[in-house]
């Protein structure tokens, strides 16, 4: 998989692909398949939320009847001969927490993929369906191999290894840096950097932190939008570490309404001075967070 291009799809989203690619999802109840053309090598994937759209047409992604259907259309519009495909099933987990979205909706979404394959008469050559824990799955449309790593629920125990921290900033002298102050304690390392949150995206599936240290101004995607969308579907404990979150500001307000668990001022650490005041005001805060266990929140309301 190594230099392939790296897809992550968030719950209702779709892709679909004539190129290799990489294509990674984090799965609880929704499911995912994975549908491709042993000839051609064009391939797609889904990850649904539910099962029947119930006449719903303005979100194609969210349900499996729809979703699926729609890939598998494209993927015929390309090469119509039905033989040349085959198919992989993923998710559909019992799951409670965030990944999970109410009892029975897992078995119900292993249904509605199942029977959108058979309709298409698209074999199931690969399984890996229901049980009570989340999935993180990567499918490489060059091999079409998918690799599962299933998610433990068990509650980390910090005292007994290193809390694992993504620094995301569009400046890479700021992500040195606040990465010297994270390695520089001891229990604490930095497993990624990301410039961007699309980047960040990629990476919290890959890599899993524990907690997520977050600029705001950023290119391609704010960090207060990418914020709701960390607390909308994947939550994670996430420090605001920005300019413009000045203490008790509008925007400091607005982070904690979204869902950060701190918000730091970047300014006042001082980081060109020396690493002192950072160790004393921004570490504790990673330390705080790594032990909060965040749930689900849906968007601000817009006034």
């Amino acid at each position: 998989t190594t230099g392939l291009e790296r897809v992550f799809l968030l719950p209702a989203e779709y892709h679909i692909t004539k190129k290799p690619k990489l294509l990674a999802t984090l799965l609880g109840s929704c499911v995912a398949i994975c549908v491709y053309n042993k000839i051609s090598k064009i391939a797609a994937m889904n990850h649904f939320v539910h099962a029947e759209s119930n006449g719903e047409k303005t979100n194609i992604g969210r349900f499996g009847d729809l979703s699926c259907r729609h890939i598998i259309d494209s993927l015929l519009s390309v090469d119509g001969q039905r033989s040349n495909y085959e198919a992989k099933i993923f998710g559909g987990g019992a799951v409670v927490g965030h990944l999970g979205l109410g009892v029975g909706i897992g078995e119900k979404n292993i249904a509605s993929g199942r029977q959108v394959l058979e309709e298409y008469g698209i074999p199931i050559i690969e399984s890996d369906v229901g049980g009570s824990r989340g999935r993180k799955i990567y499918f490489d449309c060059n091999t079409q191999k998918v690799e599962v790593r299933m998610i433990g629920e068990e509650k980390k125990d910090f005292t007994k290894q290193d809390i694992k921290v993504l620094v995301v900033d569009d400046s890479s002298v700021v992500r040195n840096v606040l990465k010297k102050v994270i390695e520089s304690t001891e229990g604490m390392e930095v497993i990624g950097e990301a410039a961007d949150a699309y980047e960040a995206r990629d990476k919290m599936i890959s890599l899993d932190p524990d907690v997520i240290s977050l600029d705001i101004i950023m290119p391609k995607l704010d960090g207060l939008k990418f914020l709701e969308k960390i607390m909308q579907h994947y939550p994670k404990p996430v420090i605001i570490c920005s300019t413009i979150a000045k203490d008790k500001s509008a925007v400091a307000k607005k982070a904690e309404k979204i869902g950060a668990v701190g918000v730091v001022d970047k300014d006042s650490l001082k980081i060109y001075q020396g690493l002192a005041i950072a160790k004393q005001r921004y570490v504790p805060m990673i330390r705080t967070a790594a032990q909060r266990k965040v749930s689900k929140k849906t968007p601000i309301q817009k006034n």
